[in-house]
């Protein structure tokens, strides 16, 4: 059963572009790759890490949890998105590393009370989602009766401050952003569409040179939207990117199998990326030369 993938501009834009990227490979001196990721002080088996989804109990019943339980299996990174304390709380308790988003809610406080929550019950990292705060109605966005509002460089930066945990912001796609970022604090960037939120939106993987360029070292970078495949994460990480997330490929496995499901899909997709790493030359996930990536004809 094949899953369906979206078909707005940005996702077959941002397709289109990963698929123009060609690999050279190179044999001489290869040998069996590691695929570890070290990240915010621990070491994990995969760069490969879950999409922060939200609301997944139709997907599975405690979709969530499942979803965390898969990865944490698996030895990756769970990201989190929406969801009550509890759902959490439940999400770290089950052994996995998880990274909590926040959306940038209108109320404050509620984004500062969900920080110190994420904090206290052990999550990974923390951060903030930040393209949602508009619909298309040209007014503020409202997400399960919680009114968005538009976050400041100034207020990203008092959030920063205020937690002991990295701070992560999901939705960057310009260097007028990742240059904010950086200078509030921030350690760990998404370069993300979301999916579409802007039809015609740059691709994450033509616009992540100039990204880093803005992190300098100083923050992880990480792409998610439209990774499917081990050769897909291969370019991501070429070009820089410390990790991925993915999403559609692991909730479809979810809704077949659970736990087991995601598991098992990141299992695959982190062996086709070694093949690929194996195929170029590439020791590990740090040490891939960028110049193994070329560009070919981008058409869409």
């Amino acid at each position: 059963m094949e899953y369906q993938r979206r078909t707005n501009s940005s996702d077959l834009i941002t397709r289109a572009y990963l698929d123009s990227l060609l690999v050279e490979m190179r044999h001489l001196d290869a040998v069996i790759p590691s695929t570890e990721l070290q990240l915010f002080g621990k070491t994990f088996a995969t760069p490969v890490m879950t999409g922060a989804l939200s609301h997944l109990n139709k997907s599975w019943p405690d979709g969530m949890t499942e979803w965390a339980r898969g990865a944490a299996q698996a030895g990756a990174v769970a990201w989190s998105g929406m969801g009550p304390r509890e759902e959490l709380e439940r999400m770290v308790d089950t052994g996995a590393s998880v990274i909590k988003i926040i959306k940038t809610y209108a109320d404050r406080e509620s984004i500062y009370d969900k920080i110190r929550h994420a904090e206290s019950c052990g999550a990974l990292a923390v951060g903030l989602d930040i393209d949602h705060a508009f619909n298309r109605r040209l007014g503020y966005d409202e997400i399960d009766g919680m009114a968005m509002y538009p976050l400041s460089q100034a207020e990203l930066t008092d959030m920063v401050r205020s937690t002991k945990l990295p701070f992560v912001i999901k939705g960057v796609l310009s260097r007028q952003d990742a240059r904010k970022c950086v200078e509030a604090g921030v350690k760990g960037m998404v370069v993300s569409h979301h999916n579409g939120r802007l039809e015609c939106a740059v691709p994450p993987l033509m616009i992540l040179p100039e990204i880093l360029e803005e992190a300098a070292g100083q923050a992880e970078v990480f792409v998610d939207c439209s990774l499917e495949s081990g050769m897909d994460v291969f370019k991501a990480l070429a070009l820089g990117a410390s990790a991925v997330s993915v999403g559609r490929p692991l909730l479809h496995r979810l809704k077949e199998k659970g736990a087991e499901g995601v598991k098992e899909e990141i299992e695959r997709i982190t062996a086709d990326l070694r093949y690929s790493m194996a195929m170029t030359c590439s020791h590990d996930i740090r040490s891939i030369d960028r110049s193994v990536v070329r560009m070919g004809s981008f058409v869409w």
